[in-house]
């Protein structure tokens, strides 16, 4: 920066204020990890550059004032709009929005400040409307995600959008050669009766890209992929996919590829991810998710780490469900070794958490408030701060929700 050498008390005083301005400025910019408050507050940063001159006579201007004149009001509303990195959230399926109204109290009753919502389901259909041509096909004729976004920025709640990747029965039957095929040329259906769209034919990404475009003129803050990866059941014997890179190289590519078309967007590019991929390269390998890979290539990455997904054994827990704490504890911690081990820029890592009874297990417990704190504070315990609750039905446990001063201190 360069400043006119006209008064040399004066200057020296205001490129002080210059220097603290620009550490408040650069500590907000690292607390707050969307990328759009980011850039809000660089341009606040060059306005005051540009006035400092203006201003150098100003013999008692204040820090606070300086800001409240420098920084417009929309922009430090903006700041406020949206949580930093501790997120606390919610997943709200689309059949559930009818009942909006009770979550936005939930949210502003407790310390949930983030709501996860369907842009292209389980199925692979997409929850909006839209007139795409590349679209249109598999859209819902009558939505009122838009109105339901607004309420949700009213009231202050951070969107993020839940996009099923490559899980999907919808273009199963108009698209038949971009699903992943058996070795006789048959769309191949695991044993849930779903299908999958090949993750190595480019043809999908460039409509994923296309809903992605769409979900960020809808008002959508953050894309969620979720299923960004291969069924677990497809192994060379029952699918035919291409040899000349793995499953983990074409995910990674998909990423890059999603990544760099979105960046002009300024958008928060995140995944939800299998909790085994932490440190299982076998599982990795099967699915095509590497840990290491994608927490330096998106902006925030969500383990799914919920305890009764994982197998007997499973950090030193003889039934998972029944441990809570340690299971999330552990893979957190496990989560944190690889992170400190990268030298490049890494992804936040805020985990799912679980908010369902495992009732399909033998050696199950009731997900209770109790649990579901465990869960929580394992989460803190682990020097993280954000998290999401799942629940595929969204019927959480209010009781384990703290309002916004008991979170604080109990997070601190």
């Amino acid at each position: 920066m360069h400043y006119r050498r006209t008064n040399n008390t004066a200057a020296a005083r205001n490129i002080i204020i210059v220097g603290v301005v620009f550490n408040l400025i650069m500590a907000l910019g690292n607390y707050l990890y969307n990328k759009e408050i980011t850039e809000n507050l660089t341009s606040a940063l060059l306005k005051f550059e540009e006035k400092i001159e203006e201003q150098i006579h100003t013999q008692n201007l204040g820090i606070m004032q300086t800001l409240e004149v420098l920084i417009d009001p929309e922009i430090l509303e903006s700041m406020m709009l949206y949580p930093s990195s501790s997120i606390k959230g919610l997943y709200i399926p689309t059949h559930k929005l009818k009942d909006i109204d009770d979550y936005i109290a939930l949210a502003n009753a407790s310390e949930i400040n983030t709501f996860v919502l369907d842009v292209k389901n389980d199925s692979g259909y997409l929850t909006f409307e839209t007139d795409n041509p590349l679209l249109v096909e598999f859209a819902t004729t009558s939505s009122y995600l838009d109105e339901v976004l607004e309420v949700m920025k009213e009231n202050e709640i951070y969107p993020i959008a839940r996009l099923v990747t490559f899980k999907d029965n919808a273009l199963a039957e108009t698209y038949p050669s971009r699903m992943v095929q058996d070795h006789d040329g048959n769309i191949y259906v695991n044993a849930s009766g779903e299908t999958w769209l090949n993750p190595y034919d480019t043809k999908n990404w460039d409509y994923i890209l296309e809903i992605c475009k769409e979900v960020i003129e809808l008002g959508f803050k953050e894309i969620q992929f979720d299923y960004i990866r291969f069924h677990e059941s497809m192994n060379d014997e029952r699918v035919d996919l291409p040899d000349h890179k793995t499953k983990v190289e074409i995910i990674n590519e998909f990423v890059d590829f999603i990544t760099e078309q979105l960046q002009p967007y300024n958008v928060v590019i995140s995944a939800s991810v299998f909790g085994s991929i932490i440190t299982s390269n076998v599982d990795a390998e099967i699915v095509g998710q590497n840990y290491a890979d994608l927490v330096t290539k998106l902006d925030a990455i969500y383990p799914m780490v919920y305890p009764s997904h994982y197998g007997e054994g499973w950090y030193n827990q003889d039934y998972p469900d029944l441990a809570p704490y340690e299971i999330i504890s552990g893979a957190m911690n496990d989560s944190n070794k690889i992170i400190e081990q990268l030298d490049e820029p890494h992804a936040i890592v805020m985990p799912w958490l679980q908010d369902f009874t495992a009732t399909w297990l033998v050696n199950h417990q009731p997900y209770e408030a109790e649990q579901i704190r465990q869960q929580i504070d394992a989460v803190y315990d682990a020097q993280l701060s954000g998290w999401i609750l799942w629940n595929s039905a969204a019927n959480y446990t209010i009781e384990a929700l703290l309002n916004d001063d008991e979170a604080t201190e109990n997070q601190s």
